[in-house]
């Protein structure tokens, strides 16, 4: 599983990157995690508000963080139908 999490490091960029760790973690989901801060590159991904959460090329969130249990069932269900 290919994650990015789009932001130029403010806070909650680094609460975002940090869940996703942790998710990632606890759910033995195999998973690279790419902290991106080049704002040129957000528009490659039609995100206009950070933090970003890009996961195989697809937006899942802009400009909020989502609570864990959000994180923890799509990242469980993508990680399911991949394999």
């Amino acid at each position: 599983m290919d994650i990015k999490v789009l932001g130029p490091g403010c806070m909650n960029c680094v609460k975002l990157e940090q869940l996703c760790k942790e998710v990632v973690a606890e759910n033995e989901i195999p998973a690279i995690i790419e902290k991106i801060t080049d704002r040129d590159k957000f528009m490659d991904y039609g995100v206009m508000m950070t933090p970003g959460l890009v996961v195989n090329n697809k937006v899942l969130s802009s400009g909020k963080i989502p609570i864990k249990s959000t994180l923890e069932r799509w990242l469980t269900e993508i990680a399911r139908y991949a394999s």
